[in-house]
């Protein structure tokens, strides 16, 4: 009989697949970084306990495109400064990327709020652009003009923090409790360049970050860098704590509950 490719697969195979995995060369992104300072109490809004705010109300816009081999990947996230106890990271609302592929591991394994969204990078001359867009509209533009190189940074650490959940197949609640993962990032720059400009947020329903509104701008880099990540589970928190904010992950509320309504065929 032939081969059923959904059948089991072998332990050699998947030994294979995670060999291939482990083997994978450095992958650089090219992008634009945007920082800026916003209204405390809207930070605090939007971070689910147990994460606090952390001394200094940051928004932080990362725009990317990566030449990965046989399909270049747009990546973005929108985050806010947040702390878990003594760790200091960042905690993304919104991480729109340009292939599917991109979506699964981060959102399956990590609990990355990630979405099917429009990633652009541009640059011509010293003019760069920069936008993510999802719904045809572009909820954050990044436009200025490199102004001159800047330091490479040593190598760091980054933490940023994502809720692991699974809405409940009865309509109501999880399926279990909910974890928080601390997601490290172990981050090098190559090249680095200071960028004079500005950042647009436009009005959106399903990506409301205008509600982060830009109080002073701290700086925009252009710039090339790669990165590894590990996560681990830093605790299990609260259904009834994360359930107001589960909101957040999809563009319509009642999409954690897409099964029929009871007693339909």
């Amino acid at each position: 009989m032939a081969r059923v490719r959904y059948g089991a697969r072998t332990e050699a195979e998947s030994a294979a697949a995670r060999a291939a995995a482990a083997k994978l060369p450095d992958i650089w992104s090219t992008g634009v970084v945007a920082l800026w300072e916003t209204d405390p109490d809207a930070v605090a809004a939007v971070l689910p306990p147990p994460l606090k705010p952390t001394g200094r109300p940051l928004v932080r816009v990362t725009v990317s495109k990566v030449d990965l081999p046989g399909y270049p990947l747009g990546a973005g996230s929108v985050s806010v400064a947040a702390a878990h106890g003594a760790t200091e990271g960042w905690y993304p609302l919104v991480m729109p990327m340009t292939h599917e592929r991109a979506l699964i591991g981060g959102r399956e394994v990590f609990g990355e709020p990630k979405k099917l969204g429009e990633v652009v990078v541009e640059r011509d001359g010293l003019v760069v652009g920069a936008r993510l867009a999802r719904h045809g509209i572009a909820f954050v533009e990044v436009r200025g003009a490199v102004s001159g190189p800047l330091p490479l940074p040593e190598p760091v650490e980054r933490t940023d923090f994502y809720f692991k959940f699974l809405p409940g197949v009865e309509g109501a609640g999880f399926d279990a409790d909910p974890v928080l993962v601390h997601c490290v990032r172990h981050e090098k720059v190559r090249k680095l360049e200071q960028v004079t400009g500005d950042v647009v947020l436009r009005e959106s329903m399903y990506d409301p970050v205008a509600d982060l509104p830009v109080r002073r701008l701290v700086g925009i880099t252009f710039g090339e860098k790669t990165s590894d990540q590990r996560g681990r589970v830093a605790e299990r928190v609260s259904a009834e704590a994360l359930l107001p904010y589960v909101h957040q992950r999809y563009d319509d509320p009642a999409q954690i509950l897409d099964g029929p309504p009871e007693g339909s065929a």
